[in-house]
């Protein structure tokens, strides 16, 4: 009888632990999801960022070039158009990363990055862990004043 129900118990336990298991890859499906759902938002308000600000700058290169051509042609001095090159090179940038194909080599130069450069990558004393970041919150509270008696963490 005893077995029956230590049978009965372990098999219980295995579905358990079974429904556990696929409840978190579950919940970690959809997290991963949500994440990534977000970085395309991020990356796409990044992407219409970079080409309003391209319009506004083809303005401002449009006004400047065409008064310093005005300017160069009445004064006959044609020193006037040297800023042209600069400016044609911060347009010719903006451009590529608005409408080019910038971003792919951005996302290339990146993986290269992850893959030959890892290092690069790590943060400074590594990752945090639980207890160098409880030792840094009871460093803060220790030098903090007292606040309430609401602390009941510590």
């Amino acid at each position: 009888m005893g077995s029956f129900f230590s049978k009965t118990m372990d098999e219980n336990l295995k579905k358990q632990q079974e429904f556990m298991l696929k409840t978190q890859q579950l919940a970690m499906e959809r997290q991963m999801a949500m994440q990534n759902e977000v970085r395309e938002r991020q990356m796409a308000m990044m992407i219409a960022k970079s080409r309003d600000f391209f319009w506004y700058w083809v303005t401002f290169d449009t006004l400047v070039s065409t008064g310093l051509l005005v300017g160069a042609l009445k004064r006959k001095r044609y020193a006037l158009l040297l800023p042209l090159i600069p400016l044609s090179f911060v347009t010719t940038y903006q451009w590529d990363l608005a409408y080019g194909p910038k971003i792919e080599r951005i996302r290339e130069m990146s993986e290269r990055i992850i893959d030959e450069e890892h290092s690069l990558l790590d943060l400074p004393h590594g990752l945090p862990t639980f207890s160098s970041v409880e030792a840094a919150r009871l460093d803060q509270k220790k030098n903090e004043p007292y606040k309430s008696g609401h602390d009941i963490f510590l």
